[in-house]
């Protein structure tokens, strides 16, 4: 979810920004997890399905941002927060403080297809564990949905980031979903810098293990039986080079699990507005408003990451 400055390295850079946290009104912010308390517990909600899919959303953890929101979202109006706090108030904690969920998404599909729409934060010695609410509970969600992690085919990685792929391999670099091709694009890989801990943590582990699956722009990962819908991954760039999202679409139904092409409800109510650690802030905003566009065109749902309920729809 965070990106870094080419001047830093990822972890230098978080460890720095989580020591210089501003105080909000009500004090100052804890780094996520810093007050295990503070965590929503997870909790399977109710599903959402689309033709012969249905997409799942796996909660892998809660708790608050390293950074202030206004931090976070420079540009954001007052009144820009108005409308955000509308619809999402559960992200609006003490002060500026920002409540984020880390949320997958299992899509079940015909002929007993399962896909895993990123992994999370992992567990604790992860790679998001300097900034994030580590351990996730991915494995609890997983049992609670009835999802047995060799029965998944397909986990797709909607981009590189640590909070994303946590739980894409053990601690020891042994693919967690043994079975399952992993999608991402190839141009998120060839972004990665030399030390980046994508790449020794989860690129270099399941390129080894014959389970990386690299893809070129859009690709049709499923399609149902006698129908025109499917499930697809298209490119989102910006916040990182090789960002991805995922469609689940049954003729004009659509849910877009969106990954992070918008990462606070502010983004939603104004498409402009830029996340500080996006890589190219101006290709987001191409990226979200577009996005945001088409789904309001076909009344599409959208899937997210880190707001803190999972479905939600354009404006």
């Amino acid at each position: 979810m965070t990106e870094t400055p080419a001047a830093f390295g990822r972890r230098t850079f978080l460890i720095a920004a989580t020591a210089v946290t501003v105080a909000g009104a009500a004090g100052a912010a804890d780094p996520a997890g810093a007050n295990p308390a503070r965590r929503r517990q997870p909790a399977t909600t109710s599903s959402r399905s689309v033709g012969a899919y249905e997409v799942i959303p796996l909660l892998d953890a809660a708790g608050p941002f390293f950074l202030d929101r206004q931090l976070a979202f420079p540009a954001a109006t007052p009144q820009d927060w108005e409308r955000a706090r509308e619809i999402d108030p559960g992200a609006f904690g003490p002060g500026q403080t920002w409540q984020l969920d880390f949320r997958c998404f299992a899509v079940r599909g015909p002929r007993d297809r399962l896909m895993l729409v990123d992994t999370g934060v992992g567990p604790d010695g992860s790679p998001a564990g300097g900034w994030a609410p580590t351990p996730g509970h991915l494995p609890v969600e997983l049992t609670r949905a009835g999802i047995d992690p060799a029965d998944v085919d397909t986990v797709v990685l909607t981009h590189l980031h640590e909070d994303h792929f946590g739980w894409s391999v053990g601690l020891d670099g042994t693919p967690f979903f043994p079975n399952a091709r992993y999608v991402v694009q190839r141009s998120e890989v060839a972004a990665l810098a030399a030390g980046d801990a994508a790449l020794s943590y989860v690129v270099d582990p399941l390129r080894a293990a014959g389970q990386l699956d690299q893809v070129d722009g859009s690709a049709r990962l499923a399609c149902a039986p006698g129908r025109s819908g499917g499930v697809r991954v298209v490119p989102t760039p910006g916040h990182t080079p090789g960002h991805q999202s995922v469609v689940v679409e049954d003729g004009h139904r659509q849910v877009i699990v969106t990954g992070d092409v918008l990462v606070h409800a502010v983004q939603l109510v104004d498409p402009s507005v830029a996340y500080r650690y996006e890589a190219d802030p101006e290709i987001a905003r191409q990226t979200r408003e577009r996005l945001l566009a088409e789904a309001r065109a076909r009344r599409a749902v959208l899937a997210t990451a880190h707001l803190t309920e999972p479905w939600t729809e354009a404006r």
